[in-house]
């Protein structure tokens, strides 16, 4: 194992004021179990989960209570022992509805007694058989996007994955799950990743962490000093959005990910520390994964901490366990500020990608206009994809849709940085946002068509 400076940079970002110093430095703390848990069945990209338990059922920690409703889906269990109160539609974090299982927690914490137990000889274990343990967990991407975990494990033939980089940027503003857990839990961390390099037969193993997290470098350094093969600590530039998937891995090892392509195009998969700490736990000792760590934090929030809470926790409890707000708040967001989710209350809760809860005050949201564009170029200075947001946006306005696809709109990540670097405050991500999805029921419409004429 060596640890080496990112050898390429990846083009574009911006340099937001990361304000971490709140929860930098707290441990993480783990909050009792509320007495009411919501439990999306939509925490995941793709199919949405299927119930598989009803009004008036009593369920235990860790039993399934919905099923993946696809290849690219998600298993999801419940969070604690109790009774289902309600299945049905309510509004999500992401803002969206969907199926959500409410449970009442009995108080008892009762674990399922039909629970795998786990491969602790999992070094012996074929690749089909930890895969299937970790699809079993319900294992997603908990650095943001959600992607089962399962899924990307199981390329295509013909993709061969080299390159495994573990992803311990954290370059949201204010978030410090990552940071914390990679100071006090690397040993579990390596574990995952060993399990993840196992599955895939990687020989390169790159673990980028940002350098405004020096501790984090030296516990990962010391977790995987033991390490075979061609392991490397890569230690990336502090610049947003360098803990994109694309972006890192550029920076991690100078392959290009080819537009409307995806990372096993290049021979290289990324999953988030977060990820791999859970596959750890899924396969050495079979837990799923019913608990993350959040980022409680924001002027708003009168003790900022790093929380392990169960899935299904509410935003109002998560935030009473920190002691609450500060006056109601002016805005409420899940995540970090650049591309997290403004909530229109705290009644959503905690999913698996639930990286932070940020509040702040109503002094802190500053209310304003968009303008015409004046044609800067800050914003395409600014876009880690290279693309040109100012004419997409002109074009998305006008509702050409054709233009925007050919300026490749489905390239953009929503990160934000172009938004914030505007001066004439244009709503650029979500005319972003709009495009793609107008974009793609497009492509679907001519997919139809082309099926009839076959």
């Amino acid at each position: 194992m060596k640890t080496v400076r990112a050898a390429f940079k990846a083009l574009g970002g911006v340099h937001p004021r990361y304000q971490k110093d709140a929860t930098a430095g707290l441990a993480i703390e783990t909050m009792p179990v509320s007495a009411r848990l919501l439990v999306s069945t939509a925490q995941h990209l793709g199919a949405p989960s299927k119930p598989l338990v009803k009004k008036g059922d009593i369920v235990a920690r860790g039993q399934p209570v919905a099923e993946a409703g696809g290849f690219v889906s998600s298993w999801v269990h419940a969070p604690t022992s109790g009774t289902v109160k309600t299945v049905g539609p309510m509004l999500t974090a992401s803002g969206k509805s969907a199926t959500v299982i409410e449970i009442e927690a009995d108080g008892q914490d009762r674990p399922h007694d039909q629970a795998p137990s786990g491969l602790p000889d999992w070094k012996a274990a074929s690749a089909k058989q930890l895969v299937e343990l970790i699809s079993g967990a319900g294992i997603i991407g908990m650095g943001g996007a959600g992607f089962p975990t399962h899924v990307k494990l199981s390329p295509p033939e013909g993709k061969k994955i080299d390159t495994l980089i573990i992803n311990g940027a954290e370059c949201e503003p204010f978030l410090t799950a990552d940071h914390r857990l990679m100071l006090e839990q690397a040993g579990k961390i390596w574990t995952g990743v060993a399990i993840i390099r196992q599955i895939l037969g990687a020989q390169h193993v790159r673990v980028a962490i940002e350098d405004n997290k020096p501790d984090a470098i030296r516990a990962m350094e010391k977790a995987l000093q033991d390490a075979d093969g061609d392991v490397e600590v890569v230690v990336l530039e502090t610049r947003y959005p360098q803990g994109a998937e694309k972006q890192l891995i550029y920076s991690a090892t100078g392959r290009v990910v080819p537009s409307g392509g995806l990372p096993m195009d290049v021979g290289a998969l990324v999953e988030n520390v977060g990820t791999a700490a859970a596959i750890a736990d899924a396969v050495t000792r079979g837990i799923p994964l019913t608990e993350r760590v959040t980022t409680v934090t924001g002027p708003a929030i009168k003790n900022p901490k790093n929380v392990l809470a169960r899935i299904g926790t509410t935003f109002a409890d998560l935030a009473a366990f920190c002691g609450g707000f500060l006056g109601e708040p002016g805005k409420l967001i899940c995540g970090g500020p650049m591309m997290g989710v403004t909530q229109g209350a705290a009644a959503a809760s905690v999913g698996k990608t639930t990286s932070g809860l940020l509040a702040i005050p109503p002094g802190g949201v500053i209310s304003y206009s968009s303008m015409p564009c004046i044609s800067c170029g800050r914003c395409v200075t600014a876009c880690p994809m290279k693309l040109l947001p100012c004419t997409l946006s002109e074009y998305l306005e006008a509702e050409n849709y054709e233009e925007a696809e050919n300026l490749n709109v489905m390239d953009c990540i929503e990160c934000g940085c172009c938004a914030y670097e505007c001066p004439a405050h244009r709503p650029l991500v979500q005319h972003m946002r709009q495009g793609k999805s107008r974009v793609m029921a497009i492509r679907k419409q001519r997919a139809a068509q082309a099926e009839k004429k076959q």
